[in-house]
């Protein structure tokens, strides 16, 4: 332990944290707590904390005055002018263009050259669930969970493909709170029959406003998750994506936990963003008014980017297009593409210009009470960032516009709620199955707008396979 002390002592002093090592002497405190303490500080980037604090500082200060309608050439909001496409359309062309983009995808996933990657570390409190929202169940008559059907549609895919059941490796990145509940899980299921990776996000210091690093107890730092943003910096700390290229991944489709129809490793968005030479691809629901509070598409200073609604003026998130539809509509739904060489080569080069400042109650030690005090105001910050903080390094992006009814049952509100909840999930899952059997030649017999149907990600991934209930009666 003494070469470990002297060497986080020598950075904390560096870096000006010296502070945090007040009680390390204390003979009160057993030695494998000293241990375990030290071995935590020694994983903080002690030397980049004040540039990463200063950049999320000066971010936070441009934020506070920025004005929609008073910004320089640099900050100047504009529609989104990259490649897009839509799903809707019904013109011909664009749909066999679709259909072509499909097949490029199913190309590199029989070429081994595509995986899913999930953000997994949420937990399913404000769902009143206590474990991993991926393990939540939604009410299905299945009872399966959101990874189950995730990586049943992952394995489904890959038995398209014809390379397989473990075709798609999925990446799964938990949070400290839940991966080792998560890894049971899957386990138990024998990883659904997939391959699996799993890695947890990182964590970073609360700091004060001056930047010092904040002690909760005599041997604990104050810490918190680093943002969905923290995909990126965890993909490099636990080599995963050294692993991909060891496999000859060359495309990544990541998306989030909370939407029980999404698509993953979806042929026909990966076949667009690589028919496109696109580095970075974004799948959105356009706006259905302009009052829809989501972040969307847009581009700042000629680079594509997030704009939050708020940073939106009245008449900006009015503004219609020739074709009727909102200029700034296309909503994020944490729905990415990624080539491998732009996450080692742009993204991973630029990760510590990404922070962003949240102002929190941080629980703090005081010495002389000996006692952790919870305060009732801010007084530290916490750095986040976010995964689309990304976007305005890509030179060349991709956005693909899909139908809502199709795609997009988030699972965020408790039962019961009007929105986003896992019964409006649940009816949209319904209305999803009975549309592929409708449209596979079935009749529905029954309670058609309100009895629950399911049609299970190993049956049919995207309603395809169906052809056996042509001209019967599903009750």
């Amino acid at each position: 332990m003494e070469d470990l002390l002297a060497s986080v002592t020598k950075r904390c002093e560096a870096a000006g944290q010296s502070h945090i090592l007040a009680h390390v002497s204390d003979a009160t405190i057993s030695q494998e707590d000293k241990l375990s303490f030290l071995k935590s500080v020694d994983e903080i980037p002690l030397e980049k904390l004040s540039d990463f604090l200063k950049s999320a500082l000066d971010e936070e200060e441009k934020l506070k005055n920025f004005d929609p309608a008073n910004v320089s050439a640099e900050e100047q909001i504009e529609p989104f002018s990259g490649m897009s496409a839509t799903t809707t359309t019904t013109d011909a062309a664009q749909l066999e263009s679709l259909h072509k983009s499909h097949e490029v995808g199913m190309k590199a996933v029989q070429n081994g050259q595509v995986a899913a990657l999930l953000l997994a570390g949420g937990q399913g409190t404000r769902l009143g669930f206590d474990g991993p929202k991926g393990m939540y169940d939604i009410g299905l008559p299945s009872g399966k969970t959101l990874f189950e059907f995730m990586a049943e549609r992952i394995q489904k895919l890959g038995q398209l493909s014809g390379k397989g059941d473990k075709a798609i490796p999925f990446y799964v990145m938990t949070s400290p709170l839940n991966h080792k509940v998560t890894t049971e899980y899957f386990a138990k299921h024998d990883n659904f029959g997939i391959d699996v990776i799993f890695f947890p996000q990182g964590t970073l210091p609360a700091l004060t406003p001056e930047g010092k690093m904040i002690l909760e107890t005599p041997t604990s730092l104050a810490v918190a998750p680093d943002g969905n943003g923290g995909i990126y910096p965890a993909m490099v700390k636990h080599g995963i994506i050294s692993d991909m290229k060891a496999r000859g991944i060359k495309y990544i489709h990541a998306f989030g936990v909370d939407n029980a129809l999404v698509k993953p490793a979806d042929p026909t968005f990966v076949g667009y963003c690589i028919s496109s030479d696109a580095d970075c691809g974004n799948k959105v629901l356009w706006k259905t008014s302009p009052g829809e509070k989501v972040g969307v598409v847009a581009s700042k200073g000629g680079k594509p980017c997030i704009v939050e609604y708020s940073d939106i003026s009245k008449e900006m998130s009015e503004r219609r297009g020739e074709d009727g539809r909102l200029v700034f509509g296309a909503g994020n739904i944490c729905n990415h593409f990624y080539t491998i060489d732009f996450l080692e080569n742009v993204v991973v080069p630029n990760l510590g210009n990404m922070y962003h400042v949240a102002r929190k109650k941080i629980p703090h030690y005081d010495a002389e009470k000996k006692e952790t005090v919870k305060p009732t105001v801010n007084n530290g910050i916490k750095l986040e960032s976010f995964i689309f903080d990304v976007f305005p390094l890509s030179v060349k992006m991709a956005v693909l516009d899909v139908e809502r009814k199709d795609e997009f049952a988030p699972v965020k509100n408790p039962p019961g709620t009007d929105s986003d909840s896992p019964d409006t999930a649940r009816m949209l899952f319904s209305n999803v199955a009975k549309d592929w059997l409708t449209k596979a030649g079935a009749t529905l017999a029954g309670d058609t707008k309100s009895d629950l149907c399911e049609v299970h990600p190993l049956t049919s991934y995207n309603g395809e396979g169906l052809d056996q209930w042509r001209e019967k009666t599903v009750n």
